[in-house]
């Protein structure tokens, strides 16, 4: 099917008091990707997801998952989805294999169509199954809340900063469960504050700021807009202070022989920046460049529309 996992047009959000959350977001999430929606605190983003939950009433604009129009057929979209939430949200007193029983039930599951135990393997957990739930690390719990948003194998998860306080090793494990979910056909939305991963993991990225769509674009493309581009010279002597030359974006003296300088690669090459520091009767030692990525994209365009 070609038509939309989520799509979202013109969709608004005035909360009592006049905070305007959303102001006419539209983009598409297609089918099958992994899809990066970034924002600052208090961009906007949780707000959607809330929409898209159910949890939050919308002001204006519509939206549908997997087809179903949220307020046309709210069941059809709500069982289309399975959301993990920043907050950790499940009775401590349970057990994970509890948890999960519980959780098929409220979404109709038959018992013999659950997967509960295979969902728990699937996330590492499977030890665990009968510990109580408040007994798990924070990590684990984080884990739990993905097996507890795909007990009803809805074809949507939404991830919602899932790796906030999660040590290297289990956000590894993480996102590979994701990317395994992902090969099966399983759409994945995505909220992040590590940029990186966003960088390695997603198709697409769509950015808000101020409850606006600033940019939506593959991610390969989102990353070439950076025309920002950093060289560290490293000089045979000590210096007071950083030279400076037209070609220069900014600099910065690291310690007494090492500068960074940034410029524009749309108006200079590296050879320009680095004839500009030896005529100054500078004697280059060593050079490594850096290219822009993510992370400077979004700096740029959430500083653009402020």
């Amino acid at each position: 099917m070609t038509e939309a996992a989520i799509s979202i047009q013109n969709l608004s959000k005035t909360y009592a008091g006049g905070k305007r959350a959303l102001d006419g977001v539209s983009f598409d999430v297609p089918r099958g990707q992994i899809f990066g929606l970034l924002g600052p605190n208090g961009a906007g983003k949780s707000t959607l997801i809330n929409i898209l939950a159910g949890l939050v009433n919308k002001t204006d604009g519509s939206a549908s998952i997997w087809g179903f129009d949220i307020d046309a057929h709210p069941r059809n979209a709500k069982v289309s989805i399975g959301i993990v939430n920043q907050e950790i949200l499940f009775d401590p007193f349970f057990t994970p294999i509890e948890t999960l029983e519980i959780q098929a039930g409220l979404y109709g599951v038959p018992r013999t169509q659950r997967r509960s135990m295979e969902l728990l393997r699937a996330v590492h957990l499977e030890d665990k199954a009968n510990a109580y739930a408040r007994t798990l690390s924070g990590g684990m719990k984080r884990r739990l809340m993905v097996a507890k948003a795909m007990v009803h194998s809805p074809p949507v998860l939404v991830l919602d900063e899932p790796t906030a306080g999660v040590d290297i090793q289990l956000r590894q494990q993480l996102w590979e469960y994701v990317r395994s979910l992902n090969e099966a056909g399983v759409t994945v939305v995505l909220t992040t504050h590590y940029l990186e991963e966003a960088e390695q993991l997603c198709d697409r990225i769509a950015i808000i700021n101020h409850g606006k769509v600033v940019a939506n674009e593959p991610t390969r493309e989102l990353v070439g807009r950076a025309q920002e581009k950093v060289v560290v010279v490293t000089v045979d002597r000590d210096l007071d202070v950083a030279p400076d030359a037209g070609c220069f974006d900014k600099v910065v003296l690291k310690g007494n022989r090492m500068l960074e300088i940034t410029y524009n690669k749309a108006r200079v090459n590296a050879g320009e920046v680095l004839a500009a520091v030896t005529r100054d009767g500078l004697g280059i030692v060593d050079v490594s460049t850096r290219e822009a990525d993510l992370e400077d994209v979004f700096l740029n365009l959430t500083r653009a529309s402020t």
